[in-house]
């Protein structure tokens, strides 16, 4: 999603955007936000649960050969299953979006962006394979920006996502991101750059 030219540039908008705020952007690209390692089993067992009626009705098969049957489809699905694109398609929305929203709130303590000066820090965060993308902002920020700012910037980063222009989307973001801090924590005369102006790829 990122190329090493893609995170130069976003650097540099974000040490644009942080030349008039004394508020501190750090972006976080996740190429996933969690491994989903058992939808594709939970997926398969049920499968299984349901094979063996067919069988009952249509055949003369004995409980051991059902039995036997029923432990290769789950089997067999559980690796046709885990293939990373049909693992992803297999877990529900809601999934994806609860456990892409934890691992935001999680980066945005990682990254540090609770103990800024002014509390006033913002996460970008973005995790490829859900298209999902979050923005989070400390308190001394939040309280004084309407939800809807940020509802709306991640609208047009997650539109950008899918139209497979994430870098330009997270650019825009960020230079958006930016004007909010300039306009609600203006840079001060003592202010220092807090964290690196680069992009962070886990």
């Amino acid at each position: 999603m990122i190329t090493a030219d893609d995170s130069e540039r976003l650097a540099g908008a974000i040490r644009d955007a942080e030349a008039h705020t004394a508020g501190e952007i750090v972006v976080v690209v996740a190429a996933q936000a969690g491994g989903y390692r058992s939808v594709p089993v939970l997926w398969a067992l049920l499968a299984a649960l349901v094979a063996p009626w067919p069988l009952i009705w249509i055949t003369t098969l004995g409980p051991s050969r059902i039995f036997q049957i029923q432990l290769v489809v789950a089997l067999v699905l559980s690796i046709v299953f885990s293939l990373p694109k049909r693992r992803y398609r297999l877990v529900p929305g809601f999934i994806k979006r609860s456990q892409a929203h934890e691992a935001a709130a999680r980066e945005f303590v990682r990254r540090g962006l609770t103990r800024t000066r002014e509390r006033t820090g913002v996460l970008i965060y973005v995790a490829a394979a859900e298209h999902y993308a979050e923005v989070l902002a400390d308190t001394g920020i939040a309280d004084r920006v309407d939800e809807q700012v940020w509802r709306d910037i991640v609208a047009d980063l997650i539109d950008a996502i899918k139209a497979g222009q994430a870098p330009d989307g997270l650019v825009t973001a960020v230079h958006r991101v930016g004007a909010v801090l300039a306009e609600h924590a203006p840079p001060r005369a003592d202010d220092i750059d807090e964290f690196p102006n680069r992009v962070i790829v886990i």
